[in-house]
């Protein structure tokens, strides 16, 4: 490795250990062992770290706002977030700067530049789906600020805190529903796999078929970006290519609406001719017709918790430093008439 100015990661890097034990380390706090801190300031010293006292200055004078990240504002998943975060914001205390990457990562690269030069207290994302590395994050982590993921996170930043549900149990109940009702041949409609969310709803997918001896067919698992349009797209490639598929397991709701949209224009009979089930909960889940089910990610509730867990991070960081933990919020599978076939 070499010398000059290396960063708290690449000093955890080369022992071994979290970047975030080097940092409480270099703040000589008490949650470290005198070893340890003697191995860090070791370590640093041959590397040639020297700590930036004035970063280190103004990271010390709060600002008393923390930023927001989602990737689309009009979602209401997101929204629902937003509120909760606000909400759970200004009972603390701190203020709130919204912005959205709208799915890219150039722009959720210069939101987090934007954030970081408004000194932010902390930071709360959910990241975008280009996003497939924790690369223009690494200064909070290598500073010391406080950083919560929520819904979607960054698998290479495994030690922050995150506030999730478990889509590979959301993606199994749901599958599992469409079996419930007789389906046999179920399509799956997926996000890009760089993201946990959509990795793991296809593997509990997967799964719920395994489970109930149902051969997993790869060739009914169609990815895509789910806009509405991807949904369309998609239900007429299966319309087209697998004659008899009964059901779909939609990852949200957006690209389950465009294949309903597909199936009623080609007078297909939904649930009779194909259930589907989609994943969010979003208004539009209620308005159309037939009504879809769904799964609802209490999204009030994960906006809420996580501000909570940062705004707790950034008042102890100071004192007993930076406790990153993961916390899981239940879904809850919504029954409507996109597979109510007996009602």
């Amino acid at each position: 490795m070499k010398k000059g100015n290396p960063t708290i990661h690449e000093i955890a890097r080369a022992l071994n250990i979290n970047s975030s034990t080097v940092s409480r380390a270099l703040n000589d706090s008490s949650r470290v062992t005198q070893k340890t801190k003697e191995k860090v300031l070791a370590k640093a010293k041959e590397l040639g770290y020297q700590r930036n006292l004035l970063a280190s200055n103004l990271r010390r004078s709060r600002s008393n706002t923390i930023g927001v990240v989602v990737p689309r504002i009009s979602r209401h998943f997101f929204s629902s977030t937003i509120a909760g975060i606000e909400e759970a914001a200004f009972s603390a205390g701190f203020n709130v700067i919204i912005c959205q990457s709208l799915e890219a990562l150039d722009r959720e690269q210069r939101i987090v530049k934007n954030l970081i030069a408004n000194r932010v207290d902390g930071i709360l994302i959910s990241v975008s789906m280009e996003t497939t590395n924790s690369k223009h994050l690494e200064y909070f982590r290598d500073n010391g600020i406080p950083l919560v993921f929520f819904d979607r996170h960054c698998a290479d930043m495994p030690d922050a805190s995150k506030v999730l549900i478990d889509d590979r149990q959301a993606a199994y109940d749901a599958v599992t529903h469409l079996i419930g009702k007789g389906c046999r041949k179920i399509a799956h409609f997926s996000g890009p796999q760089e993201l946990r969310i959509y990795k793991n709803r296809l593997k509990g997918y997967k799964e719920a078929l395994r489970d109930n001896q149902i051969t997993y067919n790869p060739k009914l698992v169609l990815t895509s970006k789910l806009m509405e349009a991807d949904g369309y797209a998609s239900a007429q490639k299966l319309l087209e290519s697998s004659k008899d598929v009964d059901g779909i397991f939609a990852a949200n709701d957006v690209s389950a609406i465009g294949a309903i949209k597909y199936l009623k224009k080609q007078g297909k009979q939904i649930p009779e001719d194909m259930a589907i089930v989609g994943f969010s909960n979003e208004p539009i889940s209620e308005a159309i017709e037939p009504s879809l089910t769904t799964i609802d990610q209490s999204g009030f509730e994960i906006g809420k918790i996580a501000c909570d867990l940062l705004v707790d991070n950034i008042r102890s960081r100071e004192s007993t430093g930076i406790h990153n933990k993961t916390i899981f919020i239940d879904t809850t599978l919504i029954e409507r008439g996109s597979t109510q076939k007996n009602g």
